[in-house]
């Protein structure tokens, strides 16, 4: 059962190590553990574990990982990195990006999956004096996708 608590934000600086993702994807789950929203943990890692490899791939930068509660059961997972381009179906050109990932190619399909499997998703620029671009996507347990029993639920 969840316990009401106030709202909270976690962010954790990354290098662009390879080892990076793995590092956030262990503290998304000791975040999400401590705050009793265990049964959030696998489809909050698979939309992070996307976002941050979106993130490790496309930038030869440092990163972030931010974790947010969004509603008393739900959370927002966002990464930070400081590529300024937002990736189609994440901006505002998100109407109009191609609903089925890329036939057999090796890439392409982190973005479909996030879509796919989250409440909602958007992106941020970073404004005056940042740069980079901020990629979210939101999780709660009567998600469609984990009511179909997709991440364990």
């Amino acid at each position: 059962m969840t316990t009401v608590s106030p709202p909270w934000t976690y962010t954790l600086q990354l290098p662009h190590d390879p080892r990076a993702p793995g590092i956030a994807r262990a503290t998304l789950r000791a975040v999400l553990e401590t705050y009793g929203l265990g049964e959030l943990t696998p489809t909050a890692e698979l939309l992070a574990g996307e976002l941050l490899n979106n993130a490790h791939c496309h930038t030869d930068g440092p990163y972030a990982l931010r974790l947010r509660s969004s509603s008393p059961e739900g959370i927002r997972v966002a990464v930070w990195d400081s590529n300024p381009r937002i990736p189609p179906g994440f901006g505002e050109d998100g109407r109009a990006f191609d609903r089925q990932p890329p036939g057999m190619e090796e890439g392409g399909r982190g973005l479909h999956i996030v879509r796919a499997c989250a409440d909602s998703w958007g992106s941020y620029p970073m404004g005056t004096g940042h740069t980079g671009k901020l990629l979210w996507a939101e999780v709660t347990p009567s998600s469609p996708w984990r009511r179909a029993g997709g991440s364990g639920g």
